[in-house]
């Protein structure tokens, strides 16, 4: 990242905190596309960054609300440390378990520096996980002591969906996003 769009970004990052502040609310729709990923709004909901055709047929990004609730979260755009922790990419669009089938992501994942202080990051995917039908604290033990047989769990438990981006709205329901409160 260019040090002018760096420095963009900060200012712009300080001055929401700022008016969190003041406002008190996240909306995702007003986040910018480099915040958007791995934030909850102030509703208690995931923000999803989708990307669309433009006019020009150039892709484009925008942040809205998901219908993916965090019980025990609200107002919190995750912090640098924690996506460099955890391995993880802000510009990923939708929500999904695909990442968990790459070793270096579990490695990550599962790493002290983001299970034991990253709540945020491993409550999503401690939920994508069981989607699949995967404990993460099971999965992050064998990632530990065997990293080969955990990936094998893990694409033994089924073929992992899609981006949550690529279900229709209607079809989705308000899902509770329960983690283990030991996180």
């Amino acid at each position: 990242m260019a040090s002018s769009t760096r420095l963009s970004f900060i200012l712009f990052f300080a001055f929401s905190l700022f008016l969190q502040g003041i406002l008190g609310e996240i909306i995702c729709e007003d986040l910018p596309i480099d915040a958007c990923s791995f934030s909850i709004a102030s509703c208690g909901k995931r923000c999803l960054l989708e990307n669309y055709a433009g006019k020009n047929g150039k892709t484009e990004y925008l942040c809205r609300t998901s219908e993916v609730v965090v019980e025990r979260m609200a107002e919190y755009i995750e912090t640098d440390t924690c996506v460099s922790a955890c391995g993880v990419d802000r510009n990923t669009v939708g929500i999904s378990s695909d990442a968990l089938l790459e070793p270096q992501c579990t490695a990550k994942l599962c790493s002290p520096d983001c299970y034991q202080n990253c709540p945020n990051i491993v409550d999503l995917y401690f939920n994508l996980a069981a989607g699949e039908g995967v404990f993460l604290p099971d999965l992050c033990e064998r990632q530990r002591s065997n990293p080969h047989r955990a990936m094998l769990q893990l694409m033994s438990s089924g073929a992992a969906p899609g981006p949550i981006s690529n279900i229709e709205a209607g079809d989705l329901a308000e899902v509770p996003a329960l983690a283990p409160s030991s996180i």
